[in-house]
């Protein structure tokens, strides 16, 4: 069970919801979007030339049909979506250079605006896109949409349109390859808002969302009850470059939910830091639950409109009319964090109006750099504040120059875990206000249920502190492979390889961010040596319904043994096999991710696949 536990892990799908610990565990979100590129093949070819005949073509199309708009060519908008009753599938608007863009699952850059369509607005036009109530099953594809030069636009897509009921919401839109920006000089507030049902936002590059006196995102959404999808894209914005929440929504209880966040890289261009921007955080949630965050790196963060936190999980009923916001069932894993002023803030309540506690919340192998860039911040890594409650901090790797974690306010949290962590003691170690010690501070700001326990902090001492913890000197006595530069795993010498709870090294699991932090599309991830050439395999459908086939290249020797588990580690599945063709019945499935691992007499290979009836 070992073996089958560690490589698992490896495979970034962690089995450890049997924590002996009281705390709870996050739920994963229960919906994934599928945006597989599948364009239409049996309905009308639309080509458009002209900024009237775009939304002629948009007011005629239906669904099964491709509006291509033409490389190079300017689109003056606004342009409205609307909702389609006739055909069946996608509406897809294409650039007519499709052909020369990166393939499906590669992220655009600005270099690539050449093979695009523009598509353009004024200021006080609303967006270059808008939506009516219900629109739906819309896919843009390698198109540029920004304002007209010198414009300051607040939504460069706006998605939405104050509905006041979930069931009509737009839904089912996808911006795929696309390049967002706003004005280099005036910027803009928003690249798009998502106040829509099964958004996704994929392999795109959006900068330049920018605003002196005002919050500015890439990424909004406030007024959804999700899914969304937000996949291997470049972020810019200077407020917070992606937010859940920040405005009330106006459809009762909606709370955005099932959000998948993995392989983007948020940015802050420290070009800003003698500008007059407002700066505030890379990602932040206010009203939002299941949450999955994997992956990203997120890097520059300094103190301007707020103390330079790069992550923040702080519930708010913002215009007191929405006392259910809650942020709750927050995974965040095998993330990169770099020079940032501050790490993760976490509130357990709003105040003084009222929201649901946050809960649930893990915090599991990633990578801390804390650099207290700019000036007016503290260096903290950690701080939690409020009394949330089922707080896991386990496997991080961090840095810091003030203290690794720090406590203050009421009610008290409860079913706290911090295990497994390698970090730096800084100047205060663990700390809360008016208690300068981790004992003193749990006791202060911690029910009695908390765990800390197996955890490396460098630079400290076992005064004050909860025993079972380690106290290494200094970074040399950790015994990096090579911390100058930036190389965080363990050596096979160091007295904290294999130390952990569950018999891993202590800190982040630096291979599986890797890992995970590498977008790949449908292609297997072979992870236990040579010969690899008998793993080639086939997994279809993608995703799978009722059932999926495992096709492999070449008959093996020996029988393998093939495995299923869900991503809480439970196994759902396990044959041996003779054969090179297998039939896996996945009607009893719930929708969501799976990992499929086959091992052979010489080699183990994990595989991702989706399961959505």
């Amino acid at each position: 069970m070992k073996w089958r536990v560690g490589f698992l892990i490896f495979c970034f799908q962690y089995i450890w919801n049997t924590s002996s610990s009281g705390a709870a565990y996050p739920q994963l979100p229960q919906i994934l979007i599928n945006t597989h590129y599948d364009p239409p093949n049996d309905g009308e070819l639309i080509k458009v030339n002209t900024s009237n005949a775009f939304q002629s073509a948009l007011n005629t199309a239906e669904l099964g049909d491709i509006i291509e708009l033409q490389a190079g060519t300017t689109y003056i908008g606004p342009f409205t979506l609307p909702n389609k009753t006739a055909g069946t599938g996608w509406i897809y608007i294409i650039s007519s250079a499709y052909a020369n863009l990166p393939p499906p699952c590669s992220r655009v850059s600005p270099s690539d605006v050449i093979h695009m369509p523009t598509l353009v607005i004024g200021a006080n036009n609303g967006g270059t896109i808008n939506t009516a109530s219900n629109a739906h099953h819309y896919r843009f594809v390698g198109i540029e949409f920004k304002p007209v030069a010198g414009n300051f636009i607040y939504n460069i897509i706006n998605i939405g349109n104050g509905e006041t009921t979930a069931s009509s919401q737009p839904d089912h839109l996808v911006f795929d390859r696309c390049y967002i920006h706003g004005d280099p000089a005036a910027g803009s507030r928003r690249g798009i808002l998502l106040n829509g049902a099964y958004l996704s936002v994929i392999d795109s590059h959006i900068s330049d969302c920018k605003e002196d006196g005002a919050d500015s995102q890439a990424l909004a959404s406030y007024n959804s009850t999700g899914p969304i999808k937000i996949v291997n894209n470049y972020l810019e914005g200077a407020g917070e470059n992606v937010i859940f929440g920040g405005s009330d929504p106006s459809i009762p209880d909606a709370v955005p939910s099932d959000i998948e966040i993995r392989c983007n890289h948020f940015f802050k261009p420290l070009t800003w830091m003698d500008e007059l921007w407002d700066i505030k955080n890379l990602l932040e949630f206010k009203n939002a639950q299941r949450v999955l965050v994997e992956g990203n790196h997120f890097e520059n963060c300094w103190p301007n409109a707020q103390s330079g936190f790069a992550l923040l999980l702080t519930p708010r009923n913002q215009n007191n009319t929405a006392p259910w916001s809650v942020v709750q069932d927050i995974t965040i894993r095998f993330n990169t964090f770099d020079n940032v002023a501050q790490g993760l803030n976490m509130s357990g309540y709003d105040a003084p109006n009222i929201s649901q506690r946050t809960s649930r919340i893990l915090v599991q192998n990633n990578v801390w750099n804390v650099t207290n860039l700019g000036s007016g911040g503290d260096g903290r890594m950690f701080q939690v504040l409020n009394g949330p409650t089922d707080v896991i901090f386990d496997h991080n790797t961090g840095f810091c120059t003030n203290a690794y974690m720090v406590s203050d306010g009421s009610p008290k949290t409860d079913n706290f875990v911090f295990s497994n962590n390698l970090v730096s003691y800084a100047t205060y170690g663990f700390i809360g206000s008016g208690t300068g010690t981790a004992n003193t501070t749990l006791a202060m700001y911690f029910n009695p249920n908390w765990i800390v326990t197996t955890n490396a902090i460098i630079g400290g001492s076992a005064s004050g502190y909860p025993s079972g913890n380690y106290f290494p000197p200094n970074n040399t006595a950790v015994i990096f492979e090579d911390f100058n530069s930036g190389n965080y795993r363990l050596k096979k010498s160091s007295p904290y390889n294999n130390l952990g709870t569950d018999g891993k090294d202590l800190g982040a699991d630096i291979d599986s961010i890797a890992i995970a932090s590498a977008y790949e599309c449908e292609l297997p991830t072979v992870l236990d040596g040579p010969p690899v050439d008998e793993f080639i395999m086939k997994l279809y459908p993608v995703p799978a319904d009722n059932a999926l086939w495992i096709q492999q290249k070449y008959l093996l020797p020996g029988f393998i043994q093939l495995e299923i588990f869900n991503p809480s580690g439970q196994l759902m599945y396990s044959a041996k096999e003779k054969e090179n063709n297998h039939f896996v019945d996945t009607s009893a499935f719930p929708d969501g991710f799976y990992v499929i691992q086959i091992q052979s007499m010489k080699n183990r290979v994990c595989r991702k696949f989706v399961v959505s009836h």
